[in-house]
């Protein structure tokens, strides 16, 4: 299971759950809005859009499809 760290309003998240749902990975993605919980706020508040796999490995935006694609099969 993938993470996505945003919040509603932000283009930018908007532009990266494009191209989760481009690779393929939306049904495997969950999305979390960072003004639901206090330590996503603290850690995210600045970084969105960010995916996290279960493993902790982190992408920051800005990232191409092609980043994606490297970062998952990694």
């Amino acid at each position: 299971m993938l993470t996505l760290f945003h919040t509603d309003g932000c283009h930018l998240c908007e532009q990266a759950w494009g191209l989760v749902e481009e690779a393929g990975l939306a049904a495997r993605t969950r999305q979390c809005d960072i003004m639901d919980d206090a330590s996503w706020l603290a850690l995210y508040r600045v970084r969105i859009p960010v995916l996290r796999d279960e493993a902790g490995r982190e992408l920051g935006w800005p990232f191409t499809l092609a980043d994606l694609n490297l970062w998952v099969k990694a």
